[in-house]
C-alpha cells in the first residue's frame, strides 16, 4: 500500500463516518423534527427522510468502498443543498448565532474528490466490479 492509497482510505473512512453519524443523529433526534425543520425553511419535509437515509446508508457504503462515486455524488447534492438553503446566509464562519458553512464546504470538497477520483484497490467496488483485465 502506497501513501496515496493510505490517504484515500483514511479520507474515505472519515467522510463516511461523518455522514453516517449525521444520518444517525437525524433518526435518534426524531426524524419528524428534521422533517419539520425542512418544512420551516421551505423544503418538503419528506426529503428529510431521504437525506437521513442517504447519509446513514451512504456513510456505511463509503467506509466499505461500495458505490463510491454514486454515494459521493449524492453527498455533493446534499452539501450543496445545505449550503445554499441554510448555511450561506450565516457566512463562512457563522454569524454568532449559528455555525457557518465551513464544515459543509470541506465535506463537499471531499465528496467531489471521491466522485471524480480513480478507484481504490482497497474497496468493495474494486473487489466486485473491476474488469478481469484490470485485475
Amino acid at each position: 500500500m502506497n501513501k496515496h492509497e493510505a490517504g484515500n482510505i483514511l479520507l474515505r473512512a472519515i467522510l463516511g463516518l461523518t455522514f453516517f453519524i449525521h444520518g444517525l443523529s437525524k433518526f435518534q433526534g426524531g426524524i419528524s423534527n428534521t422533517a419539520g425543520f425542512f418544512d420551516s425553511i421551505g423544503i418538503p419535509g419528506f426529503l428529510a427522510y431521504i437525506v437521513a437515509f442517504v447519509e446513514l446508508i451512504g456513510g456505511i457504503a463509503l467506509i466499505l468502498g461500495l458505490g463510491i462515486r454514486i454515494v459521493s455524488v449524492l453527498f455533493v447534492v446534499i452539501m450543496l443543498g445545505a449550503i445554499f438553503t441554510v448555511k450561506l446566509s450565516a457566512g463562512f464562519l457563522g454569524n454568532g448565532q449559528t455555525a457557518g458553512y465551513e464544515l459543509e464546504i470541506v465535506l463537499l470538497a471531499m465528496s467531489i474528490y471521491f466522485a471524480v477520483a480513480t478507484g481504490s484497490r482497497f474497496s468493495l467496488d474494486n473487489k466486485f466490479f473491476r474488469s478481469e483485465e484490470e485485475k
